[in-house]
C-alpha cells in the first residue's frame, strides 16, 4: 500500500526536534486519522489539508489515510505540520513525485485555499534543518525572521501549488531573497552583530 515519509520539526522550548510525518493510504472506508500525540490544532489539520488539496485542484483520496507523527511520545502542537501532511498525502497518492523528498523539510500552516501561513518558532526549526542538512520549505510570511540565518537552504512559498510545481519540475522555488528583507540597522560598533534589542 502507498506509504511515504516527510521530514518536519516540532518546537520544544527554544529547540526543535525532528518529526517524521508518515502517511499511509490503504483500502477501506474513507477516513483520515492523525496519530502520534497530536494536540487539537494538529488534529484539526485534517480539515485544512483536505480543503487545501481540493482547492489546489488535486484529488483527495477516498480511502483510509493514516498519518503518524513519529516519535509517538513527543507532544506535537500548532499548525506547522499542515504542509508536510499535505505533501505526504500527495506523494503517497503519486500526484507529485517523491524525487529528493528526503532532502527537504516542511513547516507551514495551510489555509483552506492552499495558501501558506507563517508559524511561530520558525527560527529553531530553520537552525535544526540547517544542521541536519535539509532544505526548509516554509511560508513567505516567515521570511523576515529567516534573513537572520543568511538564507541558506531556505525556500519560502506563498501557496501549496508553488511547492507542488517545484516537485513536478514545472517551476523551481526561488531561495530566500535577502535583498528584499534587509537586516535591521544595529546600534553597536560592530555593524554585523545583532543584540537582544534588535
Amino acid at each position: 500500500m502507498p506509504t511515504t515519509k516527510i521530514p518536519s520539526y516540532a518546537n520544544v522550548g527554544v529547540d526543535a526536534l525532528a518529526v517524521d510525518i508518515e502517511v499511509h493510504i490503504s483500502a477501506g472506508l474513507p477516513a483520515f486519522n492523525i496519530v502520534g500525540m497530536a494536540e487539537t490544532a494538529v488534529r484539526e489539520s485534517r480539515e485544512r489539508v483536505r480543503s487545501a488539496i481540493l482547492n489546489s485542484k488535486f484529488e483527495f483520496p477516498s480511502r483510509r489515510i493514516t498519518v503518524n507523527l513519529a516519535p509517538a511520545d513527543l507532544p506535537k502542537q500548532g499548525g506547522g505540520f499542515d504542509l508536510a501532511i499535505a505533501i505526504g498525502v500527495l506523494m503517497a497518492t503519486d500526484q507529485i513525485p517523491k524525487i529528493n523528498a528526503d532532502q527537504y523539510c516542511f513547516s507551514a500552516e495551510l489555509s483552506l485555499t492552499g495558501e501558506l501561513r507563517p508559524i511561530r518558532g520558525i527560527l529553531p526549526i530553520a537552525i535544526r534543518a540547517y544542521r541536519d542538512q535539509l532544505a526548509l520549505i516554509c511560508a513567505s510570511g516567515n521570511s523576515e525572521e529567516l534573513v537572520l540565518l543568511g538564507g541558506n537552504k531556505i525556500y519560502p512559498a506563498n501557496h501549496l501549488l508553488e511547492v507542488c510545481a517545484a516537485f513536478q519540475q514545472i517551476q523551481p522555488l526561488p531561495p530566500l531573497d535577502l535583498s528584499k528583507h534587509p537586516l535591521p540597522a544595529t546600534h553597536s560598533d560592530q555593524p554585523n552583530l545583532l543584540d537582544l534589542s534588535e
